[in-house]
C-alpha cells in the first residue's frame, strides 16, 4: 500500500456525532480527513480546534463569534485554534463536504 496515495473511497465511514460522518487517514504528525456534514447537524459548543482545508461541495455559515462567513464548493478555509478564533458551523444546503488538513496533537483534546 502507498503512503503517498489515501484511497478514501475504499474506506469505511465513521460517524462521530449525529448528521455528521468522515473518513480519516492518519500520518505522523497530521490527519486528513473526509467529512460531509448533513443538514441537522448542530454544535452544541463552540469549536476551538484549528482547522485548514477546502469545500468539495454544499453551503454552510461559521459564525465566529458574531461574525458570520459563508464557504461554498470551491472556497479554502484557513482557522486558526484558539479561544480567539472559536466558531459555528451552520449547515446551508443537504450536505457539505470538506478536505481538511489538521495536526494530530490538536485532535487529542
Amino acid at each position: 500500500m502507498s503512503t503517498r496515495k489515501i484511497d478514501f473511497l475504499s474506506q469505511p465511514w465513521e460517524t462521530p456525532a449525529p448528521n455528521v460522518r468522515m473518513k480519516v487517514h492518519k500520518g505522523l504528525e497530521t490527519q486528513l480527513r473526509m467529512v460531509e456534514f448533513t443538514s441537522g447537524f448542530v454544535e452544541a459548543d463552540w469549536c476551538l480546534r484549528g482547522h485548514t482545508g477546502y469545500v468539495l461541495h454544499g453551503r454552510m455559515e461559521v459564525d465566529f463569534d458574531g461574525t458570520v462567513e459563508t464557504f461554498e464548493a470551491g472556497d479554502g478555509l484557513l482557522i486558526p485554534s484558539g479561544e480567539e478564533h472559536k466558531h459555528k458551523a451552520r449547515i446551508l444546503t443537504e450536505t457539505v463536504t470538506l478536505i481538511l488538513v489538521e495536526a494530530i496533537a490538536e485532535q487529542a483534546s
